[in-house]
């Protein structure tokens, strides 16, 4: 267990805790922002997390989703639907972070339905963490963030922890680290408060 990290963690609740009731903790893929939010929850923090409400917004959302984009199958070599009907995420996965018109059409879909979500969570809570790489793209729930904690984490340790996590071909992480350069620099824009921690 990293002691120095820990230690921040613990600061850095300490400065948040007593004026804030919602912050944001962001952070390239992998960076640890699982791992953060977890020991800010033993301070009493309420945690949603944006990948399971991501998770949740597709299955609603899932007739439109394989609506939209049935037509990129053959164009992709891919099935976005699983043989009981489901959808294959992996597929719509391939498609959609091959192109950022087409990660912006999913978004345009699902977006609305994780804003309503966490909505709803944070009204049913107290002190509310929201754990997300992209919430920049979910302005609402950045504008009820009054402050972001930013994870940073060495791309060969990020590098490492996907292939061991998700067991993803190397061309397909690549893309996603490509996706989310200068991330930090989208929520400088934002003029919130913006601590870093380094893991």
């Amino acid at each position: 267990m990293n002691e120095k990290l820990l230690k921040k963690i613990e600061n850095v609740n300490k400065e948040l805790i007593k004026s804030h009731s919602v912050i944001a903790i962001t952070g390239q893929i992998a960076s640890g922002k699982n791992f953060v939010c977890s020991q800010f929850e033993k301070f009493g923090w309420n945690c949603v997390d944006a990948d399971s409400l991501t998770h949740e917004a597709i299955n609603i959302a899932a007739p439109k989703i394989i609506e939209e984009f049935k037509r990129y199958e053959e164009q992709f070599n891919v099935k976005i639907t699983n043989e009981d009907g489901s959808i294959n995420r992996r597929a719509i996965g391939n498609i959609v972070f091959a192109r950022p018109e087409l990660l912006a059409k999913q978004e345009e879909i699902v977006y609305p339905i994780i804003t309503k979500m966490a909505e709803d969570f944070i009204s049913a809570h107290g002190k509310v963490i929201i754990n997300a790489t992209v919430l920049y793209k979910t302005p609402i729930l950045l504008d009820r963030c009054q402050a972001i904690v930013y994870i940073k984490s060495p791309v060969f340790k990020r590098i490492f922890r996907i292939r061991r996590r998700d067991n993803l071909p190397y061309n397909q992480i690549f893309k996603r680290l490509k996706s989310q350069r200068n991330l930090l620099s989208k929520y400088k824009i934002t003029g919130k408060q913006i601590i870093v921690i380094k893991n």
